[in-house]
């Protein structure tokens, strides 16, 4: 983005209220929309005028759109540095304390003394110097020594030897410094010191921690550099301890720590993975396993190996392709037959699917007047027209080699790269689109059911409560009565005479229980010669007391038990609903999605009809899987939720945990009983009457389409 007056500038946000049919006005290059005409031509003029630079090259006086220009042309230029060189670069650019002229000086200087398989140099051959080229770089010896290959006027080799360092010299440096301060200026988001983007630095391996040197001398927020402090030994406010930084444009406190210098307020966590920094509270973590690559195929090409898979299996009925394993899948494509059942109808599946559209396809095949129906005869006529059609040099070299009948000697990347564009040409079509839409409708509707369900269950849930709440109040009122006894002496209950006098007596169904002050009374106004009979009379009121308490005590037990097995039975059925609506969002498939990364920006994926966890590394060039709950377990305690990236991670591992499992034991299964019959395959009699055992590890060779439509 162009500087203004050498300081970032930020584009407006587009109005948030903006309706689809009203009009507005926008700039061409910045895409800003405005409502009001002044407000436009205000900004319009402030990015005609030349008071803007080129970030990456430094020009100055330039209007908007020609710093844009120059940003682009200076990045192209920059892109033009050997990859080699680019990484030394970038570990001299980090946290550099020289200004961009001496960084410039320094980092040519050192890029020199760097040579790479491919520079072109001059070399000492006995006492001339002639044009040559680095072949192999020999490390070995004492002296780092190199394969040249010798150059003639044609720039061909003519001969190959061993030469040192010494006897080399540049022919022509590949770029000057000019473009290296572009390159500062391009891969840094401040100076002074230099700091490299966290993406690049990570993707380079370049630690983004301060070293030790600058460490007291610069401020962090959010893993960024943020201030430069220029600071005076010996100046400290009153207390010695606490000082003053700026952060953001605002002062605030930071308090030295005594350990020598470390400062700032305690870290909120989840943070960045790559800031997080081992602390004494931290469970013990486990040795994340090694992931197997063991793939049949070769490691660039199993990403594609598994997106084509991944969607033939997730849209197998709208393509009419019954499914099959990623083994087989995998087997298929490196074997050598042309018309191997399995990848017929895979290809098949996917060109009827375009011709259904009527899109380009069909307009192809229709123009070279073939039949809208595949046959296994003819499948690759069909193929090779998809193939022109799609005219992609690296695929389209392979026609005449499919044309003859000879698809099986394709190599595994043409194979899986002509699968790949099949499907990103189905994913386009109409009628993916149509069923992704009604995939889509399907969903909500289930979510939208299931959130219904779920407030109704908690609204029957208040009712009971608040039920049950007004029946416990009802019985209690129901069980004691107040009656006012006034100044009647003889007031009877149950047969059982109470005298007292403008007192409150309370009865439970029927039997009266005192107050205490009541009692109290009664037991002031009886006589010592009425005692044997209050005995008696008291045994008997405390006789149907208990009576009443242990039926309403059983009463009460035989409803507690019924709402107990009313609630088991409940839990269960709303068990079996969540597990109904996890199938059916299932087969309403969308994509799939990774379920999360590492510290190391590694993806990790799980497919429902394979069960083995694959890892993806950041530049998508390596892969490997776990096929076992050991391993699963490993990596789940290998996680820091600290780091943000793992704490997520480590939440979708634990909310699929048990699926994963049932997989992985479900897989480990099979495998063991395709073991064992292999096992038997090669033990099988050779009796003449004995009779043959299929081999489980063919099974690829055996597939029949059974949803192939007729």
């Amino acid at each position: 983005m162009p500087l203004l007056k050498k300081k970032p500038f930020t584009l407006l946000e587009p109005p948030q209220d903006l309706k689809p049919n009203e009009l507005v006005y926008q700039v061409r290059f910045t895409k800003e929309i405005f409502r009001d005409y002044q407000a436009y031509l205000n900004r319009l003029n402030l990015y005609r005028q030349r008071i803007w630079s080129c970030k990456i090259s430094g020009k100055p006086y330039l209007t908007f759109e020609e710093a844009l220009v120059s940003e682009k042309h200076a990045s192209e230029k920059v892109q033009d540095i050997p990859k080699e060189l680019v990484a030394p670069a970038l570990h001299i650019i980090q946290y550099s304390m020289l200004s961009l002229k001496d960084l410039a000086d320094t980092i040519a200087k050192k890029l020199q003394e760097h040579l790479f398989v491919g520079a072109a140099l001059h070399g000492r051959k006995g006492d001339d110097l002639c044009p040559c080229k680095v072949l192999k770089i020999m490390e070995g010896t004492a002296e780092t020594a190199y394969e040249v290959a010798w150059l003639d006027k044609s720039n061909k080799i003519a001969e190959t030897s061993v030469v040192i360092r010494e006897d080399l010299t540049w022919k022509k440096f590949p770029f000057s410094r000019r473009i290296l301060k572009s390159l500062i200026r391009e891969s840094t988001y401040r100076s002074v010191p230099w700091a490299l983007h966290i993406n690049l630095a990570q993707k380079h391996g370049i630690s983004c921690d301060p070293p030790l040197e600058i460490e007291g001398k610069v401020s962090i927020k959010d893993g960024l550099v943020v201030c430069y402090k220029k600071r005076k030994e010996g100046v400290e406010n009153e207390s010695g301890k606490h000082k003053k930084k700026k952060v953001g444009g605002e002062e605030v406190e930071a308090t030295d720590m005594e350990n020598g210098g470390k400062r700032g307020e305690p870290i909120k966590y989840p943070i960045d993975d790559l800031l997080v920094q081992p602390g004494e509270d931290d469970p013990v973590f486990t040795t994340r396993p090694s992931p197997s690559r063991d793939f049949c195929i070769q490691m660039d090409c199993v990403g594609d190996l598994l997106m084509v898979w991944d969607f033939c299996s997730s849209f197998g009925r709208m393509l009419h392709l019954s499914p099959f394993s990623l083994e087989d899948f995998e087997k298929a494509i490196c074997h050598k037959d042309s018309n191997l059942m399995l990848l017929v109808e895979t290809h098949s599946a996917l060109l009827q699917l375009l011709m259904k559209n009527n899109g380009q396809y069909f307009l192809a095949v229709k123009k070279r007047n073939r039949k809208l129906k595949i046959t296994f005869m003819k499948w690759t006529e069909y193929l090779c027209d998809f193939v022109e059609m799609i005219n992609i040099s690296d695929l389209s070299a392979h026609a005449t080699v499919i044309r003859r009948g000879h698809y099986g000697l394709l190599d595994v990347e043409a194979k899986l790269g002509i699968l790949r564009e099949l499907v990103n040409h189905v994913l386009e079509t109409d009628l993916v689109r149509e069923k992704l839409d009604e995939h889509i409708e399907q969903r909500q509707l289930l979510g939208a059911t299931r959130r219904g369900e779920a407030l109704e269950e908690g609204r029957k849930r208040r009712e009971e409560k608040e039920k049950l709440k007004a029946e416990t109040v009802d019985t209690l009122m129901n069980g004691y009565s107040i009656e006012s006894v006034g100044n009647n002496p003889n007031v009877s209950a149950n047969g059982k005479h109470l005298r007292e006098n403008g007192d409150l007596a309370m009865k439970w169904k029927g039997e009266v229980i005192s107050s205490p002050e009541n009692h109290a009374s009664d037991k002031s106004e009886t006589s010592n010669s009425d005692t044997a009979s209050k005995k008696t009379k008291q045994h008997s009121d405390v006789e149907v007391l208990g009576e009443n308490l242990k039926n309403l005590s059983s009463k009460t037990g035989f409803k507690q038990l019924k709402s107990e097995r009313k609630e088991a039975v409940e839990k269960r059925s709303k068990e079996e609903r969540n597990e109904y609506y996890e199938r059916e969002m299932e087969k309403r498939v969308l994509r799939t999605n990774s379920l999360g990364k590492d510290r190391d920006y590694n993806r990790y994926w799980w497919f429902r009809r394979d069960g083995r966890i694959f890892i993806e590394s950041s530049d998508s060039k390596l892969w490997g899987y776990y096929s076992g709950k050991e391993e699963l377990d490993a990596l789940m305690g290998s996680l820091n939720c600290k780091g943000v990236r793992e704490k997520a991670l480590q939440i979708q591992l634990q909310k699929l945990y048990s699926r994963i499992c049932f997989e992985l034991e479900k897989r480990a299964k099979d495998l063991a009983h395709k073991i064992t019959m292999e096992e038997a395959v090669l033990r099988r009699s050779t009796r003449v009457r004995a009779l043959p055992r299929e081999n489980p590890a063919n099974s690829f060779l055996r597939y029949v389409n059974k949803w192939k439509e007729d």
